[in-house]
């Protein structure tokens, strides 16, 4: 009688490593599998993330620019189109946040069920959350490297630090993006809720966070919104970086610390929704 061929130690073990190596760069794997389906909307991407920005940047800066620099002078010490630039870059992660932490999310649970598909597997539901947020990193990253690229045409950038303006905008979006993840993960059912979201908190807060005017010209009462907006203090970064913005230091790393706790409360947030709906494996 044969006996049952059973697998050597080496055998197993290199049997284990894929299983391995996924518990290992799960985070990764799905974050890839997301990137590939973001090229589908490639064009769609680039034009958007270009487009307004240029376009308010033509239509304020040079624009309104001019009418602003012939009456008042420079804003800020500095010509308008200057002082809007890093704003309207700033402004294009967080507007990318509002596609990429909402219906992207809630889809994902809701409608195709991506989600719960790869919970079936070795990711875990962290894993798949992590994935979720570099997605959103990548393309932040992206979009405000092209534009960097575009503005700099117009001679808007007058300091060698312009280039980790880059760097403040991702952290802008990701701090706004997984704060509307930790809010939108947790959603059942979508009753309006993302797009009252969109046009009573985050349109607000774009506008009244100093983006086309400093944000002491606002009333007392509304300086609170620019306060409470990561857009403001992207933007304020991104000024300071660009062309050396005055500001004292204290307020400076305020802005850093702001926008890291933010971070640090969405991705908590956003964790826990994950892993209440996916379960933990």
């Amino acid at each position: 009688m044969t006996s049952p061929v059973t697998p050597s130690s080496g055998q197993a073990s290199e049997e284990a490593v894929p299983g391995e190596k996924t518990m290992r760069w799960g985070w990764w794997y799905f974050a890839e599998s997301q990137i590939r389906l973001m090229r589908q909307y490639l064009v769609t991407i680039v034009v958007s993330a270009i487009g307004q920005p240029l376009l308010l940047l033509w239509v304020m800066g040079v624009g309104l620019g001019a009418l602003i620099g012939a009456n008042t002078g420079n804003v800020g010490g500095v010509p308008y189109l200057q002082f809007i630039a890093p704003a309207l870059l700033a402004s294009t992660a967080l507007m990318s946040a509002t596609s990429e932490f909402t219906y992207a999310i809630m889809g994902q649970f809701k409608w195709n069920k991506t989600y719960f598909g790869a919970a079936s597997t070795s990711l875990s539901p962290t894993q798949i959350m992590v994935g979720q947020v570099l997605n959103g990193v990548v393309r932040f990253l992206a979009q405000a490297v092209l534009v960097l690229i575009v503005f700099s045409f117009f001679g808007v950038f007058t300091s060698g630090w312009a280039v980790l303006q880059v760097f403040t905008a991702v952290v802008g979006g990701l701090s706004m993006g997984t704060l509307i993840g930790g809010y939108v993960s947790g959603l059942e059912q979508d009753r309006g809720q993302i797009a009252a979201m969109d046009r009573f908190i985050i349109m607000p807060m774009f506008l009244f966070s100093g983006t086309f005017y400093p944000l002491a010209q606002l009333p007392g009462l509304l300086q609170w919104l620019g306060w409470l907006s990561p857009q403001w203090h992207a933007a304020q970064l991104g000024r300071v970086l660009s062309y050396g913005a005055a500001e004292p230091l204290w307020l400076t790393v305020t802005h850093v610390l702001y926008l890291l706790s933010l971070c640090a409360v969405g991705l908590a947030w956003m964790r826990k929704n994950y892993v209440r709906r996916l379960g933990e494996q």
